[in-house]
């Protein structure tokens, strides 16, 4: 697969730099949005190839980390501070219960980010409209749990094992553009991070829990 990524990035780096030179054009109406739509589509294959690429590298245990004391607390309200815009425009509520001091983990925090990125647009996505997604953070036996819940815009006859398989999506209508790699990722870059990942059904309820020792105050300070 990480060669195959690697194949497909060149001709494509190609098709998206000509696409943006014909979008600079001064060309008819109809041709404009023709172009709009390359533009669109070169970029999604682009995402997709990117994920492929790095769902590889996660795998096959050959992804480079910057391992450090960081705070989860923080690192989610930064990830919800930068999806804003994506959040205003769905027509969904996100529900905060986080632990009012840091909790510092030991982690990389750009693959934790992309972790959150995943599951909390995977939330946006999926959520039956109106609703809220519930963000909540338990500390027990030295461990933090981070359970991310939201209720489904359609129905889950799969199990947590089938979502999670690669290119799997729980919307089988496939109205959404998504990849079906998003949580595929996440439980990958999760556990190179250190934590653990798992995906609970309940009903219409769908929640991802990640779970990761935490550090103390005292080993901070060493």
């Amino acid at each position: 697969i990480t060669n195959v990524s690697h194949d497909l990035k060149t001709p494509l780096t190609s098709i998206i730099s000509y696409v943006d030179l014909l979008s600079r054009e001064d060309l008819p109406e109809s041709a404009r949005d023709y172009v709009n739509i390359l533009a669109d589509k070169s970029g999604r294959l682009k995402n997709i190839v990117s994920d492929l690429f790095d769902l590889a590298k996660s795998t096959s245990g050959n992804l480079p980390l910057d391992m450090e004391n960081l705070d989860l607390k923080k690192l989610i309200e930064q990830t919800l501070g930068d999806m804003e815009d994506d959040i205003v425009r769905s027509d969904i509520r996100i529900k905060t219960d986080l632990s009012d001091d840091p909790v510092y983990i030991y982690s990389d925090g750009k693959k934790l980010y992309r972790v959150f990125q995943n599951i909390i647009g995977n939330a946006l996505k999926y959520s039956l409209s109106g609703t809220r997604v519930f963000i909540s953070m338990e500390i027990q036996d030295s461990t933090v749990d981070v359970t991310v819940k939201n209720t489904a815009s359609y129905d889950m006859d799969f199990t947590a094992e089938e979502v999670l398989q690669r290119f799997s999506r729980g919307d089988k209508s496939r109205t959404t553009e998504g990849s079906g790699l998003g949580l595929s990722i996440a439980e990958s870059f999760t556990w190179v991070c250190g934590g653990k990942f798992k995906v609970e059904i309940d009903g219409d309820q769908f929640k991802v829990r990640l779970k990761f020792p935490v550090v103390s105050v005292q080993e901070i300070s060493k």
